[in-house]
């Protein structure tokens, strides 16, 4: 599935400076992501997921890492092309 293009946000990019592990669960996170592991979601949340797949809408994990805690990632929905215009990875407090 693509996801559009991946945005990170200040925080996260700073996080990823000040220490190089966070950069490490990050690209662990997005790896589950792109396999359907939604992380640390509800399962209403698994579910709305699982039809956003199917219908275009939008996709959002959760994830507990070591080094920066909680992150989203989330990707917005498709347009009426079928395609996504942005993944983002994001704190919590950052959407």
């Amino acid at each position: 599935m693509d996801f559009g293009p991946l945005f990170i946000t200040a925080g996260i990019a700073q996080a990823a400076r000040d220490d190089a592990g966070f950069v490490s669960e990050i690209l662990e996170c997005l790896r589950r992501y792109q396999l359907g592991d939604w992380g640390n979601l509800c399962p209403e949340d698994v579910q709305f997921n699982a039809e956003a797949l199917r219908t275009g809408a939008r996709i959002m994990g959760a994830y507990t890492t070591k080094q920066g805690g909680k992150i989203w990632i989330i990707t917005e929905a498709a347009d009426d092309n079928g395609r996504r215009s942005a993944t983002t990875v994001l704190f919590p407090d950052e959407y």
